[in-house]
């Protein structure tokens, strides 16, 4: 069920992708909708060499209201489009840090059955590319990243697995199950069959997503590690898929996010709306 929905809003990128696929997925589910976006402060102000304290302060303080400005200008397109939509929805612009802005929107996170972010953009150098990959380790439940080239509402009519027979699979597949409920086709990729139990091979999995109701077929692939992202993007051009569903794989070392490498260069390159759960 999806009830409660939050989307993470960039102050420092373009948000109308991510602000159309969230309001959309809003609509359909009656869902309550709720945004936060976050200025990002810096720590790296020039100050003069005898400024003092009260000097100082000032300078920090005007750098908080640009954070704070930048937030609140990208929730005001947020807000047109919500009430045009006419969903239930609230929103919040915060200031500060980029650590204490994770924390923000992590907690936020927690309490919201689904998060919806944009995809980071590499190019762009701006925390507003960390912040989803922050939410996808810490916040305990799944993430939709929305790519930056996609327009226009979210369709999720036909929905791609990428199975493995892992726990993170596993975690995936149900955290889908209110788009799967929905689904007209469900595609199985199956990713490297021989290494799953029978108990979780890729037939056991479409007989049970056929209960659902909608068609199921399996797409079997044996690949490298480098193979398997772009042969998942085949098959979902192929297939015309709407959502791709998989495990987001890494780990943390010394506070460092290590996304796996199949995660990571799916976040870098997808063109299909991608749900991950960790």
């Amino acid at each position: 069920m999806l009830k409660n929905l939050l989307v993470h809003i960039p102050s420092e990128r373009s948000i109308r992708p991510v602000v159309d696929a969230a309001i959309s997925l809003a609509v359909s589910y009656a869902a309550h909708l709720r945004a936060i976006s976050v200025g990002y402060e810096t720590t790296n102000v020039a100050l003069p060499i005898d400024a003092g304290g009260a000097a100082a302060a000032a300078v920090f303080e005007i750098e908080r209201e640009r954070a704070l400005a930048r937030a609140n200008a990208a929730l005001s397109v947020f807000e047109i489009e919500a009430r045009n939509a006419g969903i239930a929805h609230d929103s919040r612009a915060t200031a500060s840090v980029p650590v204490d802005a994770a924390a923000s929107v992590i907690a936020a996170a927690r309490l919201h059955d689904l998060t919806i972010v944009l995809q980071p953009e590499p190019e762009r150098q701006t925390f507003d590319n960390f912040m989803p990959q922050e939410i996808l380790f810490e916040s305990g439940g799944p993430v939709l990243f929305v790519p930056y080239v996609h327009k226009g509402p979210l369709e999720t009519k036909r929905i791609g697995i990428a199975w493995d027979g892992s726990r993170l699979a596993a975690r995936a597949l149900r955290d889908a199950a209110p788009f799967l409920a929905r689904a007209q086709a469900i595609t199985v990729i199956s990713i490297n069959e021989g290494k799953a139990p029978a108990e979780a091979s890729a037939k056991a999995v479409s007989t049970q997503l056929a209960r659902y109701g909608a068609t199921v077929r399996i797409q079997e692939m044996d690949a490298d590690r480098a193979d398997i992202q772009p042969s998942i993007l085949s098959i979902a051009a192929d297939d015309g898929l709407d959502l791709i569903v998989m495990g987001g794989y890494g780990h943390s070392r010394l506070q460092e996010r290590i996304l796996g490498g199949v995660t990571r260069d799916m976040i870098q390159t997808m063109t299909v709306p991608t749900l991950m759960s960790h």
